[in-house]
């Protein structure tokens, strides 16, 4: 079995904020991420496929057609984008990294069997250079 990964960037807002709770309990939550003007982050997600490779081509996927499935599919819909109120694929969760990256495999998996026999195997979504939340698809 063999594991390929593409990097894609992309920067966005958000807030983490919890509607059930006061505006005192989200700030002692949530600290500074529950700024009410927003805040941003610049984003990297590496996406990680494995499948065998094609005996023809030697690929396992074509990275250029990963690249252009992830920039259509992910990338275009969050890049400059406010997460809580742009997005409409978030609309109704808290904008956390990790809800981010379970709704990106949602959306990710069918693409990638659409066009490879490669699976998903991995993202990795860092908010910043130190945090990070790496997801296999399981719930």
């Amino acid at each position: 079995m063999i594991y390929i990964s593409r990097q894609e960037h992309f920067n966005a807002a958000h807030k983490l904020h919890n509607p059930k709770w006061s505006d005192e309990r989200n700030k002692e939550v949530f600290g500074p991420c529950a700024n009410t003007n927003w805040h941003g982050h610049n984003y990297d997600l590496i996406v990680t496929v494995k499948g065998r490779p094609d005996p023809e081509t030697g690929f396992v996927i074509d990275l250029k057609e990963l690249s252009t499935l992830i920039r259509t599919h992910v990338i275009d819909q969050v890049d400059h984008k406010n997460l809580n109120i742009d997005v409409p694929f978030m609309a109704g969760q808290l904008a956390s990294t990790e809800n981010l990256v379970v709704a990106f495999w949602k959306i990710l998996q069918p693409e990638i069997e659409a066009i490879s026999s490669a699976r998903l195997h991995s993202l990795k979504l860092y908010e910043t250079p130190r945090n990070f939340v790496e997801y296999f698809g399981e719930e």
